[in-house]
């Protein structure tokens, strides 16, 4: 079952309190305080796994309780530190508190803690003074961070697929890759996202759909915005439109408003529109439906295909390639030029052996009498051959 929402109780541990002791031992009347520290509470640290697809793991564990320090002792020894909890998230995985994000884990083995476990108390042994030689007090435990969080997963993809419910976006995924999303003939079959891997020309394009739109869908119609979240990080949309509408123009618009008022930074992904269901169809058809959606937007790449017959598919793919590539590029971080290595200045500390041997150079020593001229913490080994 996927589930892509979740919330859990969050809390770090406590840390143990500090100890009140003081030193016993035979022929030693006033030991003094020794109380040790208390241990740091542990961490909950969220770690993202690819082995991981789902969030519905918390909905049977919605607690998610770090160990407590333990107290500190005598002979000022510190409490044991509580151990971490680390807890196994998929790639994509946002946490959230009060709805700001405290973590978001975007690739394999990322680790980001969420919550940190409180501070150990001091032991009495802190406390001791001059005026204070048998203090009986210490510090109680610092308590962790508490909170409820809400867990929402994003799918990471290449291409998100967005379009109205039955214009053949399962179709396009299950044709050009290995995915196998449910296909019938009735809107919104698709009900959960899906992802597949399409291969074109050795390159291969994570491609990720979801639940169908329909107008009204940012504000929570259909299965509103529930799913738009998992083409937030694509590089690329490609735009079904089925050939068949009553007005393809109209239909690309309906789904730019959608996007547009869910994220203004979703409407300026790189896109590129395919007409589907085009197999057989003649072409003055075809041609006025294309003219229909550049009406709306002059700047849009319109392609026709058919999933089933297997036409123009590769030369979209080609396309969406050519997306990414240009995306990734915007996206590495430019390399900064820097001075030649032997315009920076270079600072070395001396060896003890250099040392050594500038102090005999500088004071050309005959016999050790002369050893109290150099300073206090220098030592001059008197078997040395200088």
């Amino acid at each position: 079952m996927f589930v892509d929402t979740a919330k859990v109780y969050i809390r770090a541990g406590k840390g143990g309190n500090g100890a009140i002791s003081f030193r016993h031992e035979i022929y030693i009347p006033k030991g003094g305080p020794d109380g040790g520290d208390g241990g740091k509470g542990g961490d909950v640290v969220f770690v993202a796994s690819k082995d991981c697809d789902t969030l519905i793991d918390f909905r049977f564990q919605p607690k998610l309780i770090a160990e407590d320090g333990k107290a500190g002792s005598g002979q000022k020894s510190s409490g044991k530190s509580g151990k971490d909890l680390e807890v196994e998230v998929p790639i994509g995985t946002v946490v959230k508190r009060d709805g700001e994000i405290v973590a978001d884990l975007t690739f394999d083995g990322d680790r980001q803690i969420v919550a940190h476990g409180g501070d150990g108390g001091y032991g009495n042994w802190h406390f001791r003074s001059s005026t204070r030689q048998t203090p009986k007090i210490a510090e109680l435990g610092n308590p962790g961070e508490t909170f409820d969080a809400e867990l929402e997963l994003k799918l990471l993809a290449d291409v998100g697929l967005v379009g109205f419910p039955n214009a053949g976006k399962s179709t396009f995924l299950s044709v050009v890759s290995n995915a196998t999303p449910e296909i019938a003939d009735y809107p919104f079959t698709t009900i959960t996202p899906n992802l597949g891997v399409a291969k074109v020309d050795d390159h291969s394009i994570l491609i990720a759909d979801i639940p169908g739109l329909i107008e009204g869908a940012s504000d929570g119609k259909g299965l509103g915005d529930r799913f738009l979240r998992h083409v937030e990080r694509t590089k690329a949309l490609l735009h079904l439109v089925d050939v068949y509408s009553e007005d393809a123009g109209k239909a690309y618009r309906d789904i730019r408003n959608e996007l547009a008022k869910y994220s203004d930074e979703l409407a300026a992904r790189p896109e590129i529109v395919a007409l589907t269901k085009c197999e057989g169809l003649d072409e003055e058809i075809i041609k006025m439906q294309m003219q229909a959606i550049l009406a709306q937007n002059p700047d849009a790449k319109v392609m026709a295909i058919s999933s089933s017959a297997h036409q123009g598919l590769t030369e979209v793919l080609r396309e969406l390639w050519q997306v990414i590539e240009a995306s990734r590029e915007k996206s590495e971080p430019k390399t900064i030029e820097t001075e030649a290595e032997e315009d920076i200045p270079v600072i070395t500390l001396e060896t003890k052996e250099q040392k050594h041997r500038a102090h005999h150079q500088k004071y050309q020593l005959g016999d050790r009498g002369s050893i109290h001229e150099l300073e206090a913490n220098e030592y001059i080994d008197e078997d040395s051959e200088e």
